[in-house]
């Protein structure tokens, strides 16, 4: 059971940990990067834009100076990219934290990836379950993948007869959607992890609602939309940096347990420091949770070596 006040002091030493942590250019992943490499560990900041990735860890070094960082492309609505980043991931340099957080929100117009893809699930789920199978011999025996869900995943469903929604398309239950399948994945990723004997571990955590970056609606919404958003979340949500701490908690906390799921202790998990979260009874569905790694397997070609 997470401390009431759990905070970045209270992350262990990282020193000699490597940690990979995709969209960590701003908001939730920044945050994120920035305590892990406070703490000593060496940090891959996985970015879609290089320029902004460099200014993020230039942003860093001067809270930390010293800072072990780098930074590398991706792009997780791209197959091709994510399947760049695991080519070129130096096989003598084991990854013990994989982030899982890059991520967009609430589309307005319904897109599609080069893969053809409805670009939420893509972004935001399947180029990470494609990354984390691509990426699954070079996690260290004791490893942590953190998927960073959210408190969306509770109204999700996951459209297996439609799931790039080619037949209509609703953005927030795209995103539900989405998100809703980052945890039952991390879900199962642990389940068949232990069933392998594997000391890798698979984690979720989700930041209340944490004023980010994620709703700009796919850099197509408005600037009356954005700034009604910024405003929205601003009176009801927490700092990124406060959002970040069940992240935090789940990839570096000891008593963090496998297979477990952190969000904020205060009302409706919406703000607060790390604890246990609740998980909707349908993302611990079984039969749905094989589905769906199912047709991620045959989505994305990827299969995970366990």
């Amino acid at each position: 059971m997470a401390r009431q006040r759990w905070t970045v002091a209270d992350i262990p030493s990282q020193a000699g940990r490597r940690a990979v942590v995709t969209g960590a250019s701003a908001g939730l992943g920044f945050e994120t990067a920035r305590a892990l490499a406070g703490a000593g560990a060496s940090v891959v900041l996985a970015v879609r834009d290089l320029g902004k990735g460099e200014r993020a860890a230039a942003a860093i070094r001067r809270a930390h100076p010293g800072a072990d960082l780098s930074v590398r492309p991706i792009d997780t609505a791209s197959l091709d990219s994510v399947r760049a980043f695991a080519r070129a991931w130096p096989a003598a340099a084991p990854i013990d934290r994989l982030v899982l957080n890059a991520g967009i929100a609430a589309v307005p117009r319904r897109e599609e990836s080069a893969d053809g893809f409805e670009r939420q699930l893509a972004t935001n789920y399947l180029g990470h379950f494609a990354l984390t199978g691509l990426l699954l011999p070079a996690l260290s025996p004791s490893a942590r993948v953190v998927s960073v869900a959210s408190l969306a995943h509770r109204s999700g469903h996951i459209r297996f007869d439609d799931p790039h929604w080619r037949e209509t398309y609703a953005a927030q239950p795209a995103y539900r959607q989405s998100k809703l399948a980052l945890l039952m994945f991390s879900l199962e990723l642990d389940r068949r992890l232990a069933a392998a004997g594997s000391g890798i571990a698979s984690l979720a955590a989700h930041p209340g609602l944490a004023v980010t970056e994620v709703f700009r609606r796919g850099d197509r919404a408005g600037a009356f939309q954005q700034r009604a958003g910024r405003i929205l979340f601003s009176l009801i949500g927490q700092p990124a940096a406060q959002g970040a701490l069940p992240i935090l908690y789940a990839a570096t906390a000891p008593e963090a347990r496998r297979g477990g799921y952190y969000g904020p202790d205060g009302f409706r998990e919406v703000r607060g420091g790390p604890k246990p979260a609740a998980i909707a009874a349908h993302a611990l569905d079984r039969a749905a949770s094989d589905r769906l790694w199912a047709m991620s397997e045959t989505l994305t070609g990827v299969r995970f070596a366990l």
